[in-house]
Parts: structure tokens; sequence; C-alpha cells
């Protein structure tokens, strides 16, 4: 790995010292991170999935997110509708969604948004006001994003995605789900790893004012 000193190091041997804490300024790097490290992956579920537990195979790193050979959430035959629980190990803040759908028409054609409910059901789902929905559009190679009403999505212990539609499949696929944003208690521990998330894509994304809700796209 290059050094980032700001010396020579053609005539400064920083073998021997090198850091990641003293080559990285994180102060210059977006505090907005994907947030697959501080999901408790073991405690996901889906409601209307086919396959049990495949819901866990779509939390994944950006790179990844077309990488389905260990598998994708599918819902039952004739029935599009998904429910997807997501807990956090910790409280985050959440900036932005990224959603990977199915070809031939099995993409999730709009999502809804709870926040900090167990528990919920799709007699709740259509009953409760969201805190947010969208209109999704077919994002095959996951190149957009879809912001979030920032102020919303502070102090995220949990997210529940309600998917109530496609676009006219018989089922409705989800390949990857991207979530990004700020974990409250960032870990220093995996402060290597987010780096390593953040440096190839600096600035990958287009990110909307506070208000949020927008849609963008990955550069």
């Amino acid at each position: 790995m290059a050094c980032l000193h700001d010396h020579s190091c053609e005539e400064h041997d920083c073998s021997s010292d090198w850091s990641l804490y003293k080559h990285v300024d994180l102060s210059k790097v977006s505090s907005f991170i994907f947030l697959e490290f501080y999901i408790s992956l073991e405690s996901v579920s889906a409601l209307n999935e086919a396959v049990s537990g495949s819901v866990k195979s779509i939390f994944r790193a950006w790179e990844q997110r077309l990488n389905s050979s260990e598998g994708y959430l599918e819902s039952n035959e004739g029935d599009p509708e998904l429910i997807v629980f997501i807990p956090f190990t910790s409280d985050v803040k959440l900036k932005s969604i990224s959603i990977v759908g199915g070809a031939d028409g099995t993409s999730p054609a709009k999502m809804r948004a709870f926040i900090n409910r167990d528990g919920i059901d799709f007699s709740d789902a259509q009953n409760m006001q969201p805190v947010q929905e969208w209109d999704l559009v077919e994002n095959l190679q996951g190149v957009l994003e879809y912001q979030t009403r920032y102020s919303r999505f502070q102090s995220v212990g949990n997210i529940t995605l309600h998917f109530p539609d496609n676009f006219g499949g018989d089922t409705t696929q989800i390949h990857y789900i991207g979530l990004k944003g700020e974990a409250t208690q960032l870990k220093r521990d995996v402060v290597a790893t987010i780096v390593y998330e953040l440096m190839p894509n600096p600035s990958d994304h287009k990110t909307h004012a506070e208000t949020g809700g927008g849609l963008s796209q990955v550069e």
C-alpha cells in the first residue's frame, strides 16, 4: 500500500512504523458508510419468503451486490408481497437504501419503511403509516440508491422494509439490500474494514440535502 506521508518515502523507510491510523485521515473520509458490519444477521428475518432463511443472503459488501451465488430472497409463487426485518447491533443513522431486484418484472416496485418496531406483519404494514415510502425502479445493476429523509432516520435500532408489489412478475425477487449511513458507536476494531469499503469509492454516491427522499446514482 502506498504511503501517504508528506515526505519522500524513497528517503525514509516507512515499513517499520506503517499504521492505518497514521496513513488515513478519517476526517477527510465521508462519514456515511455501508452498514453491513452493524446488521445483526442472525436476527434478520422475512415474511413470505419461499426459502426459509434466504433473506440473510442478500446482505453483503456493495462490491458483491451482483453476486447471488449464495442465493437471493424470493416471495412465494403468486404472492409478490415481502416484509424484511433488519436489526442492528447498535443504533445507526440511515442515509440511503439500495435495492437490487430480479429481472422479468420480479423487482419490487414500492418500498415502505418502519423503524424501531418489532413484529410487524402484513396486516400491520398495510394499516400503519410508514416513516417513508418510495416508488422504486428496476435497478438490476445496483447503480441507484434511495435517499431517506435523514432527520427521521436517527437512532435506528431496527428497520422493517415492506415491499407490497412488483413490476408484474409472479414472484418478487431481491438480490441485494444495501444500507448506507452512520453508526452512532464506531468500533475502532472495524475501522480498517470500513476504510477499505470507503476508499475505492470516496464519493460513490451523489446525495441530496437533509430533507432527502430522492433517488441518486452510483458513479
